[in-house]
């Protein structure tokens, strides 16, 4: 009576179901080609695997699992996505990664910045000896170069004083490569100059933190860009500037 659900949501357009599978059957949507498509169930493991052959640029989009079961009132739990990039152009692994450190008062800040790679997919954690660190971690979004198809990211971890001789971790895994960095031994201490501005797409304002991150060495501009307001309608965006430029 268990069922899985596969949906494809293309970039901009809403999600739409691929394909169910039920009772080791497998049953395409209409306008999906059914013989590109494999689905494979392991109830011991709890896994349902999707393999699409013969990959196309149309073929380009996030894809959800969701998991029904009448048993437990009928609802559908989705998962977080996986996203497939289909392009010509080679993968890379991260040219660069390390980990900035910055104190403030009673706590510290471990900024992972990891750059050059490509896709722009990427996974980020945080963990310390024991397991994943989940309490006070902000991810920032992939931005990318402007000399190219490269992109990069910074994620960052914000500790008590307490805690400063503690270890932690960076992971990142990427189709590449995967890596982790120990704040013991790839941090660097960072001065910050912040500057923010003010961003209105969509009728949503967006308050944007750029922190450039500057080293005995070189100068690198460090995007952490992380989401301070979001207003979901015009009149306070109006609001809000009324204030800025009074």
């Amino acid at each position: 009576s268990i069922i899985i659900h596969w949906y494809k949501q293309k970039e901009g357009e809403a999600p739409e179901r691929l394909l169910f599978f039920s009772g080791r059957k497998v049953t395409v949507e209409s306008g999906f080609q059914a013989n590109r498509y494999i689905v494979e169930g392991n109830s011991v493991q709890k896994q349902c695997v999707l393999t699409i052959k013969d990959v196309i640029p149309d073929d380009a989009a996030t894809y959800y699992c969701a998991y029904w079961d009448p048993h437990l009132g009928g609802y559908l739990v989705f998962g977080s996505g996986t996203k497939l990039i289909v392009s010509e152009k080679a993968s890379s692994p991260p040219a660069n990664s390390e980990i900035l450190k910055k104190k403030h008062e009673n706590q510290t800040t471990y900024v992972c910045l990891i750059e050059k790679f490509y896709p722009e997919v990427i996974r980020v954690t945080w963990t310390d000896d024991e397991k994943e660190v989940t309490d006070n971690v902000v991810k920032g979004d992939t931005w990318q170069s402007t000399k190219g198809d490269e992109y990069s990211i910074a994620s960052w971890l914000t500790v008590p004083a307490e805690n400063k001789d503690k270890k932690y971790y960076c992971k990142y895994e990427h189709e590449e490569k995967q890596a982790s960095l120990s704040v013991q031994d790839s941090v660097k201490t960072a001065s910050q100059e912040e500057e923010c501005i003010a961003v209105f797409n969509r009728g949503n304002l967006i308050l944007f933190c750029l922190i450039f991150v500057t080293d005995q060495l070189m100068h690198r501009t460090a995007y952490l860009v992380y989401i301070i307001l979001l207003l979901k309608s015009s009149m306070y965006y109006l609001i809000l500037l009324f204030f800025i430029y009074k």
